[in-house]
């Protein structure tokens, strides 16, 4: 993994980290429902979430888009060995399940930024986004968030790049319930515990990462729930 792709890392994980709300379905709720009118906790339908198990799309996305999505999230947070990524993350689904549920409103803004994307990386690599190796991704993304990249015009490039990655995100870092953060991933990344029963005086004293199983999120929870009744 290069330098390049362990900053990347790093800042998501750190801002992961960061977060007081990482069990909630938004990393960042605050800012994005602030910013975008959007609800505090998006549903993203999680009894559809449940049925795919996180592993693909097709609830919003058409295969083409699912696979830009999905290329540049994994340039976003790139996965490694031992160390996982967007797409071992289930991120794609996550976005495709927040996008038909409650990120509805943002379908066109999805839909115009992907075009104006793959526009731009046609006029400079004679390519589509998911066409291009990952060097030039790197630099199609680098473009769009320092407002470089061109023929943007509504959503800007700064706005779809600061949105894919706050989805890129969420899907990382949120309960499983809502379609990422597959087998808990992105919260085994950064040690956070899910539900616990209890913690042990040395679990309180510890100031290392967090990792004794089970690791439980809000969809076993619900399984328990509907079992019982």
């Amino acid at each position: 993994m290069s330098d390049h792709d362990e900053a990347r890392r790093a800042f998501l994980k750190g801002a992961a980290a960061s977060a007081s709300a990482l069990a909630g379905a938004a990393l960042v709720p605050e800012a994005h429902a602030q910013s975008h009118d959007m609800p505090m906790a998006p549903s993203a339908h999680p009894a559809l979430a449940t049925e795919t198990g996180g592993a693909g799309h097709r609830a919003f996305f058409n295969d083409d888009d699912a696979a830009t999505i999905a290329a540049f999230a994994e340039r976003l947070m790139p996965g490694a060995p031992g160390k996982p990524g967007a797409s071992d993350a289930g991120v794609l689904n996550y976005i495709d399940l927040a996008l038909a549920g409650a990120y509805s409103d943002l379908q066109d803004f999805y839909r115009r930024g992907l075009t104006q994307l793959d526009a731009y990386c046609h006029t400079t690599y004679s390519h589509t986004f998911k066409g291009l190796d990952a060097a030039q991704q790197d630099a199609v993304i680098t473009a769009l968030e320092e407002s470089k990249a061109t023929g943007f015009t509504w959503p800007s490039a700064p706005a779809f790049f600061n949105m894919v990655r706050t989805h890129t995100m969420e899907g990382m870092f949120a309960d499983p319930l809502y379609g990422g953060n597959r087998n808990f991933a992105g919260w085994r990344l950064i040690g956070f515990p899910g539900a616990q029963m209890f913690y042990s005086p040395t679990d309180m004293q510890s100031k290392q990462a967090f990792g004794r199983a089970p690791i439980i999120g809000l969809q076993a929870e619900a399984k328990g729930t509907r079992q019982k009744g």
